[in-house]
């Protein structure tokens, strides 16, 4: 039993140290996110992420989303589960052509708001059975805007916000 005291005092130090590690990573992603993502006057810069991908938050009928910018997709789409969670009417059926090859949606209008100034209300979107959790941000809306892409770094010169 004289054990127990020393044993209790080694998981101790052990937790503790495991509880440090994990809130000095908690840290810094947060970190890590805000300087992926900034905002200074008229321009935006999203930093490409550790995933390889550009994220743009945003919210799609008021709920907070994290759009996966894709210059490759023609419209922005969403996961049906989500249009479903937004109660978003489906206005027709649609077929579209993904990297995974031809997929059945579903027509829906949404109202989205990017952060750093971008709004695009009624947007025209496919909500999709098999996407996965984030929305892709595609050229309906990226086309509509100026920017360029540059050694990890997407830029959107939006103009001058006053």
């Amino acid at each position: 039993m004289s054990e127990m005291p020393h044993t209790l005092k080694i998981v101790t130090v052990w937790l503790l140290a495991g509880l440090g590690v994990f809130l000095a990573f908690q840290a810094w992603e947060r970190q890590q996110q805000q300087t992926r993502f900034q905002v200074d006057g008229g321009i935006v810069e999203i930093r490409r992420g550790p995933d390889g991908h550009y994220h743009w938050p945003g919210t799609i009928n008021g709920r907070a989303v994290d759009f996966l910018v894709d210059t490759g997709a023609t419209g922005t789409a969403i996961s049906l589960s989500l249009a479903r969670e937004l109660g978003l009417d489906g206005r027709g059926e649609v077929r579209s052509h993904t990297a995974g090859g031809v997929v059945t949606g579903e027509l829906v209008d949404a109202d989205i708001t990017l952060r750093g100034g971008v709004r695009v209300e009624r947007l025209r979107a496919v909500a999709l059975p098999a996407l996965g959790p984030q929305p892709l941000l595609g050229m309906d809306v990226l086309g509509k805007l100026r920017w360029q892409q540059r050694d990890g770094v997407l830029t959107f010169d939006l103009g001058d916000p006053r």
